[in-house]
């Protein structure tokens, strides 16, 4: 069992996800920490990047401030290696092909695996390409995690037998952001993903309320939640972090 399943070890994990530098990496490094403290299981981390395909509008924001603010790649590596001093719960990547290939696709993984990054995201990255980076991510012991859609259908065994770390459910249709109600007969899909592999599996995509998280944690190993940590970060900017961890406390509660 490698760190990452050793998140879901412990009962139903929470996933907070954050955009690295919104609005500067200071408030960024505060908030993980009050997450980790308050009982998220893993953290992910989100590479700022100009064009987001994945993201609904509020994360969109997130990543062109931070850009603008200055973050790069380079930048989130090092934040990401000063915060591995204090932090040792598993962290992953969420970002996109185009900056691991502009970064290089061997430095940025060998990179990952120096400062401590335990798995990569790529939304953008069909499965049948994920050869691009797999052989990289198997040398350096970085696991590359799918994802699998309402769109999935047919596909969804084959994605599931050779899944990493944990399989990212995507609950809906659409981008990320919060929505009022999860309407995707989300059973099925998960009948066929324990059909085919061992690996934990995590819902993220719209989820926003522990009321929420606690119907979804029923169904699947785990809950991710970015948008509406993200909202908590642009109300109360650079004061977001003891906010940002009663958020992770109330999610926390729920699903344990």
């Amino acid at each position: 069992m490698n760190k990452i399943q050793n998140a879901f070890a412990q009962g139903k994990a929470f996933i907070p996800f954050i955009t690295c530098g919104y609005p500067n990496l200071e408030t960024t490094a505060a908030c993980v920490r009050e997450m980790v403290k308050n009982g998220a299981d893993l953290i992910e981390l989100g590479i700022p990047f100009s064009d987001p395909t994945a993201e609904g509008v509020v994360i969109q924001e997130a990543n062109l401030k931070a850009l603008q603010g200055g973050v790069t790649t380079e930048k989130v590596f090092d934040f990401v290696k000063n915060l591995r001093e204090e932090i040792s719960v598993p962290m992953i990547f969420m970002t996109y092909a185009n900056v691991v290939f502009g970064y290089g696709a061997e430095k940025f993984i060998s990179t990952c695996a120096k400062i401590g990054i335990d798995g990569i995201i790529l939304p953008d990255l069909p499965f049948e390409e994920k050869n691009e980076f797999l052989p990289l991510c198997r040398k350096y012991n970085v696991n590359l995690i799918s994802m699998i859609a309402p769109t999935s259908e047919n596909r969804i065994a084959k994605i599931s037998s050779a899944a990493e770390g944990f399989l990212y459910i995507v609950s809906s249709l659409g981008v990320t952001g919060t929505r009022s109600e999860i309407t995707t007969d989300l059973a099925p899909m998960i009948k066929i993903v324990r059909e085919n592999t061992k690996i934990p599996c995590a819902i993220g995509f719209g989820i926003s309320t522990p009321e929420q998280a606690k119907k979804m944690s029923t169904l699947a190993d785990g809950v991710i939640v970015g948008s509406a940590i993200i909202k908590i970060i642009s109300k109360y900017a650079e004061n977001a972090a003891p906010f940002v961890g009663e958020f992770t406390k109330n999610i926390k509660d729920a699903i344990s």
